[in-house]
């Protein structure tokens, strides 16, 4: 092999390992330690731990606050909006949230987690004048919306205590739960029943409900949620809906799998 196709085979291999490294930490979905993925994929502890550096130094995973676990940085989690947003695999996407949202009659959201926050990736309108705004893009708490209760009450135990222990639960509305005990429990309970509700926490006058979206491993990587505004509709009368939500939500699954 002469020297320039081996130095090509080389920076192929490396460049292998990089897209390995990004590929297992994304299955896992939790913060892991350079040492976890070691033994995962079989590499050398020194290898991984340099790799890890370089990664975390140009913004494809970042520290957590022990300062031992890695997560996904925020290029790679522009990469996955982008792969999400993908005309063929968006397209797909709006005709099911279209199709919820002219049954519902009612504004459809397809929203994300951020680090710190949910994102509002896709959006259906109502076409009621009386109707709340958030557009693509926006961000909104974990703690006091349904897509945002939700991802928490999806989270294990070693991921979420800290949340609840460490972070401000700002009130936002006078229903707000603000209080980690409180919240807890109310996310032991949504874990049980496999969705979530806004009962005017978020926004005084709006009322949503939320239900995941899973990836082939049953891990919830997104939520499909509605909202509508309380003179229009009860939290009771929104909860009616559920079904048509999930098999919607079911549906928004199946386009992720396939393209995967």
């Amino acid at each position: 092999m002469t020297s320039g196709a081996h130095d090509q085979s080389e920076i192929s291999s490396r460049s292998l390992r990089f897209l390995l490294i990004l590929e297992e930490v994304s299955r896992i979905g939790v913060p892991v330690t350079p040492t976890e993925i070691s033994k995962n994929l079989g590499l050398a502890k020194q290898t991984v731990h340099r790799i890890f550096v370089t990664l975390e130094e140009t913004g494809f995973l970042q520290r957590e606050t022990d300062g031992k676990h890695y997560s996904a940085g925020p290029r790679m989690r522009t990469l996955s909006l982008g792969i999400m947003s993908s005309v063929r695999s968006r397209t797909a996407r709006l005709s099911v949230m279209q199709a919820l949202s002219d049954e519902i009659g009612e504004t459809v959201n397809l929203v994300i987690p951020d680090r710190h926050n949910m994102t509002y990736l896709d959006r259906v309108e109502t076409n009621w004048p009386l109707r709340i705004e958030l557009s693509i893009g926006t961000q909104v708490p974990f703690h006091c919306t349904a897509s945002g209760k939700l991802y928490l009450s999806s989270l294990p135990k070693s991921r979420l205590t800290p949340i609840l222990e460490t972070r401000k639960l700002e009130r936002c509305t006078d229903n707000t739960l603000c209080d980690p005990d409180l919240l807890g429990r109310e996310l032991d309970e949504i874990r049980k029943r496999g969705y979530s509700t806004d009962n005017e926490e978020f926004v005084a006058g709006m009322v949503a409900v939320a239900t995941p979206i899973l990836d082939a491993n049953n891990r919830m990587v997104a939520s499909l949620a509605f909202h509508a505004p309380t003179p229009r509709m009860s939290l009771e009368d929104a909860v009616k809906h559920l079904e048509s939500l999930q098999t919607a939500a079911q549906k928004l699954s199946n386009i992720l799998r396939e393209e995967a």
